[in-house]
């Protein structure tokens, strides 16, 4: 295996970011700025800082404002593929439908286009990478998890000893899963491509056979889900 190859990362945009209406009656959900920067470009700078060199991006509303504003990449240093749906494949199917583009050998990081993570830890991702690789029992997933924020304060999945869960269990502590994980092609292979597919019923099944694998990120980490969390986030980072 080619251990210079950078790792691929795929970037969700195609939502329609119904609860940040009227802001995306006009403009997609993740061109929205945080000082005066789109949450894409934020996600792009970090992408390129950490050495990744191949991002694609799936779009399905305005994604031609995204490409409009992105372009092939060229200024972020970065070579930016888009995977446009005429309809939104939802996050599974979207992935099932990148990966012709993404080309991944194995493993490839995915990152949800409406998270603001300012220091976005793709050190850390990248170094979960030659972990994974180097289990004897392949894992299909390792997802960035992170404290319950006050709109979902009963968080998604359970985390123990690095393994995810979706039951409890003594010690394990219930967290939120931030959209940043980095997964194995095998995960999807059984989806069909332009077909609509959720990510978490995969994730489950997953889970169930021990195969996902995770970790605690306390940095900064915000789900822009509303026009006032928008506002509140521009006010913050001042």
């Amino acid at each position: 295996m080619n251990k210079n190859r950078s790792l691929p990362c795929f970037l969700l945009a195609a939502g329609r970011g119904e609860r940040m209406r009227p802001l995306t009656d006009s403009l997609p959900k993740p061109l929205l700025t945080i000082q005066n920067k789109s949450l894409l470009a934020w996600h792009l700078e970090a992408l390129a800082k950490s050495g990744i060199e191949n991002v694609v991006i799936n779009h399905a509303w305005l994604g031609e404002k995204i490409e409009e504003s992105l372009k092939d990449g060229r200024q972020f240093g970065l070579n930016i593929q888009y995977s446009p749906e005429g309809s939104a494949l939802e996050t599974a199917g979207g992935i099932r439908k990148a990966l012709p583009l993404l080309l991944p050998e194995d493993y490839f990081l995915v990152i949800n286009g409406d998270v603001f993570s300012p220091n976005l830890p793709v050190p850390s991702l990248l170094e979960a990478v030659s972990s994974l690789r180097s289990q004897p029992n392949q894992l299909l997933a390792h997802l960035l998890m992170v404290p319950n924020p006050a709109q979902h304060p009963n968080g998604d999945f359970y985390l123990k000893d690095g393994l995810v869960s979706d039951h409890a269990s003594e010690g394990a502590e219930k967290l939120t899963f931030s959209g940043i994980g980095i997964y194995h092609q095998d995960l999807f292979k059984a989806l069909e491509i332009g077909v609509p597919a959720k990510l978490a019923p995969l994730l489950r099944e997953a889970m169930e056979q021990n195969k996902v694998s995770g970790e605690k990120y306390a940095g900064p980490w915000h789900d822009v889900g509303t026009p006032q969390r928008l506002q509140e986030l521009n006010a913050a980072y001042e």
